[in-house]
């Protein structure tokens, strides 16, 4: 298997537990009286199941994303072009006309 889709694998799965615990967290502090509106409704299961799916998309992404920036490679070896100054200075003829105003008849 690549290096690269591991890596994708391991941070989503990562950040499905991350977003367990999160819901978790947010049903055992009862945020926005959340557990008691999840425990009295027959439908309950639903709120719990997507507010897990949903939280664990957003934190898989971001695991992902954090470990793709942290990777770092070593560029000590200047790269591109030689740096040479362009010469902007030198001045150009520019012809500007403009025309006088109208003056308004009354």
């Amino acid at each position: 298997m690549p290096k690269l889709v591991r890596l994708y694998i391991k941070n989503v799965l990562f950040g499905f537990a991350l977003s367990g615990v999160f819901v978790f967290a947010l049903l055992y502090t009862n945020v926005a009286n959340l557990w008691h509106l999840i425990s009295t409704s027959d439908m309950g299961w639903i709120a719990v199941v997507m507010l897990v799916f949903f939280n664990g998309v957003v934190f898989a992404g971001v695991q992902f994303a954090i470990s793709v920036m942290r990777m770092e490679t070593d560029d000590d070896e200047p790269r591109g072009g030689k740096r040479v100054p362009v010469a902007t200075t030198i001045p150009a003829r520019v012809k500007a006309v403009a025309e006088a105003p109208r003056r308004r008849q009354h």
